[in-house]
């Protein structure tokens, strides 16, 4: 099993570490950027093994045909990973195409 990330998930990834140090999230910015590495990391390890939903209508917009993982992060937040499953000579690719937190998509789901 592999499990690849498309490249505007990885910008929002880039992104998302400094939009959560200048929100005051964090207090410093690598506390911020170790957050993000780790959900990086947990998404990347865990995605396979994770129970999975059909992600409704709504997120077709991001591709057809996807589900999604929930990876709690603490009390407050917990992230969703949109994704399509393939299978190419016998291995299965998890390819994630957006992701999201429940501030942000909690009514959609």
């Amino acid at each position: 099993m592999m499990v690849l990330i498309l490249p505007e998930v990885r910008q929002y990834f880039y992104e998302l570490s400094y939009l959560l140090y200048q929100k005051n999230y964090f207090g410093f910015l690598d506390a911020s950027e170790r957050y993000v590495e780790e959900l990086v990391l947990d998404i990347t390890n865990n995605l396979p093994t994770k129970l999975h939903k059909p992600a409704p209508e709504y997120f077709n917009k991001y591709g057809r045909n996807m589900k999604y993982a929930s990876f709690i992060k603490n009390k407050r937040t917990t992230w969703y990973a949109f994704f399509t499953k393939y299978n190419l000579n016998g291995k299965i690719i998890y390819l994630v195409r957006y992701i999201a937190n429940n501030h942000t998509v909690a009514q959609y789901l």
